[in-house]
């Protein structure tokens, strides 16, 4: 069976950002100790590249091109799909939302941490359960039912991405210090710091 690159594209990001969500959950499990500034810096950096890259670019792709020719062709994941559609409306709010809450613990302090960390602790399972359906269901059936058309449209679409984080590109001029701060100052498996 031949390799399709936006199907390798799905999944670099999906492990790039397993990868963040679960340096987050370490730094977040630790806490600010005595780096407080450090802490709270990347981890708001941390959320804000989950909104911009997964959020307005990898969902999109995915409703727009993959999921309908893939309930298209195998109305069988019909189900999957309203699941992870219902998931990307939810994601977009969720990712605004945990930036607000990081910024409650951040400015009035340690009696806004458990809410933090219980949100941010759903939101990351949710996270990974939501790419691993994508995962075990959608890009399985992709890869039975779909035409060499099928892939090149999506794999033209998904090479636009450009998601530095997989290790495949470099950031974009606007996200150079973002992906700086988050490589330089987050714990591996993402960062250095």
């Amino acid at each position: 069976m031949k390799s399709h690159s936006s199907l390798q594209v799905i999944r670099d990001e999906h492990a790039s950002l397993a990868a963040m969500l679960q340096s987050m959950r370490m730094m977040v499990k630790r806490g600010p100790a005595e780096e407080r500034r450090n802490f709270f810096d990347v981890v708001r950096a941390m959320l804000f590249y989950i909104d911009e890259f997964p959020e307005r670019l990898h969902h999109p792709k995915e409703s727009n091109l993959l999921f309908p020719k893939v309930v298209k062709l195998a109305p069988k994941v019909m189900g999957a799909i309203d699941k992870l559609e219902r998931d990307h409306m939810y994601s977009e709010k969720a990712a605004r939302d945990m930036q607000h809450l990081l910024l409650a613990w951040e400015l009035l302090g340690d009696a806004r941490r458990a809410v933090f960390e219980e949100a941010f602790e759903k939101y990351v399972n949710f996270y990974l359960e939501h790419m691993s359906l994508e995962e075990s269901v959608i890009l399985l059936e992709a890869e039975r039912c779909f035409s060499e058309d099928d892939w090149r449209v999506l794999d033209a679409a998904f090479a636009q991405n450009a998601d530095p984080l997989t290790g495949h590109y470099l950031p974009a001029q606007e996200f150079e210090k973002l992906f700086s701060l988050i490589v330089t100052r987050a714990p591996s498996p993402i960062g250095l710091g």
